[in-house]
Parts: structure tokens; sequence; C-alpha cells
């Protein structure tokens, strides 16, 4: 009996002694996928070490690893803040950045994984309320290239001194009080009523120069026909109209009570 319990403790204590072999063994080893660097801890303090991606070695129990993202990451968030003219402004936005991969180690010894909670959303907070406090509201708009470039720059400058650089920047949008949303409709609607008085009123002034135009033509033809009709033109036509009643004439004389034939003779034949 007593040599079965301990054929059963040593089976127990081989099997143990192999699986701390096995985890020694395998603790040994960690891998680091792409897009990742590994900043090892020893005894929780960091090493001048970072590892690239694949696989390395380390010291089991002794030596731990972080690993940190350094591929281009999209925080998108919401930004309270007022313009030139003291108009309240709700700004949505999108950064695109990355952790600059040769700066891991200081990253974390410094700031933590936590970074985007410490550094990168209060720092947009700020960038938009100071960059959106040197435009108007209605420039907010019209300019809105200019107000992206400067949160952008902002954003840059600042961020790069925490380890992270900015890879892009927008502004998903602009949310603005209803009273000015209300004042810009208005604004609009007028600007679009001035238009529409303004081309109606040119086509008014063109059609009225057509008329006076067509009038100034039919004027002048008349005056021209006028001019057309002298003296020397109305004797020929009298001429001219009575050789072709001769023309026409069968040979018998009228009686008295038929009378001659009248030749009308007037500008308005002659024109007509």
């Amino acid at each position: 009996m007593e040599d079965e319990i301990k054929s059963v403790f040593k089976a127990g204590f081989g099997f143990i002694a192999v699986m701390f072999i096995a985890i020694i063994i395998f603790g040994c080893f960690y891998t680091i996928p792409a897009g990742y660097r590994g900043v090892e801890l020893t005894f929780g303090k960091p090493s001048e070490i970072v590892s690239n991606e694949g696989l390395h070695f380390k010291i089991p129990i002794v030596q731990s690893i972080a690993k940190m993202e350094v591929r281009t990451q999209m925080i998108k968030a919401t930004a309270d803040s007022s313009s030139k003219d003291l108009q309240d402004i709700q700004t949505v936005v999108a950064l695109n950045f990355h952790v600059i991969p040769e700066e891991t180690k200081e990253l974390y010894q410094k700031i933590g994984m936590s970074y985007s909670e410490r550094i990168i959303e209060p720092t947009i907070q700020e960038a938009v309320k100071a960059v959106t406090a040197k435009f108007t509201a209605e420039e907010l708009i019209t300019k809105r290239a200019e107000v992206r470039n400067g949160i952008k720059d902002f954003l840059t400058e600042r961020l790069i001194s925490s380890y992270i650089k900015v890879d892009d920047f927008n502004i998903v949008n602009f949310q603005f009080s209803e009273e000015f949303d209300k004042a810009i409709e208005a604004k609009v609607t007028a600007e679009q009523l001035r238009l529409k008085a303004g081309k109606d009123l040119e086509r008014i002034i063109i059609e009225k120069e057509q008329k006076i135009t067509k009038a100034q033509a039919e004027a002048e033809a008349l005056r021209l026909q006028k001019m057309e009709i002298t003296p020397e033109l109305i004797k020929l036509r009298q001429i001219e109209m009575m050789m072709a009643a001769i023309a026409k004439w069968d040979g018998v004389m009228p009686d008295a009570t038929s009378g001659m034939p009248f030749i009308d003779i007037t500008p308005e034949s002659l024109n007509g």
C-alpha cells in the first residue's frame, strides 16, 4: 500500500514537473503581430528593447510584453465651442493617427496604453475651440477647408510631442443652434428672391428694348415708303395704268349711262 502511494506521488510530482518545464519553455517565446510593437517589461520596468513583428525570446516570469498598435487608427469625437460672433457650435470631427513606432517605449512609459483618453481626445477639444473662435459662424461654412487645415495643424503640432503622428483630419459636420439655422435659411431665401427680381428686371428691360427697336424699325420703314412716292412716280404709274386700260379696251365706245372707266391713282394704290 505504501509503495502504491509513493508511486502515485511520484507520478503526480513528475506530471507537475513536466507541466512546469513546458510552461517555462513556452513562456520563453512570444510573438508580435503585424502592425504592433512590443515593449519589454522586466518586473514591470520598461527596458530599452522594443520588439518588432515576429517571434521573440523573453525570460519567463521575470519579463512581460506590452503590445502597442502602430497602425493608423481613427478616432471620432464631438467638440462644443463658440464662433467669433458667439454662436454655439457642435463640431463632429474624425482624426486618423498612428503611434510613432520608434517612440513606443517612451509613450508607454510616460503616458501608458490609454493615450487616446489622456492625450488625443482633450487635444481635439482644445484644437476645435481654439480654431473655431477665429471664424464667424458663417465663415465656418464658407471657409471650411481653412478651418479644417487650422485644426489639423494645431493637432499635428501638439500630438507630435506625445509620440503621436497625425495622418489625416476631417470635419464631419457643424451643428449650429436652431435660431442660427433659421437666420441662415431666411438669408438664403432673401438672396434667392433678390436674384429672381434681378432676372425679372433684366427680362423686362430686354423686352422693352425689343419693342422699342421693333417700333423704330416700323416707323423707319414707313418713312422710307413715303419718301419713295414722288410726283414723277405717280405720273409714271398713271401712264402705266392708262396703257394697261387701253390694251384691255375692246373698241366699243361706252354709252353715256355707263360713263368712262375711272382710274384711281393715289399713293395708297401705288403702294398696293
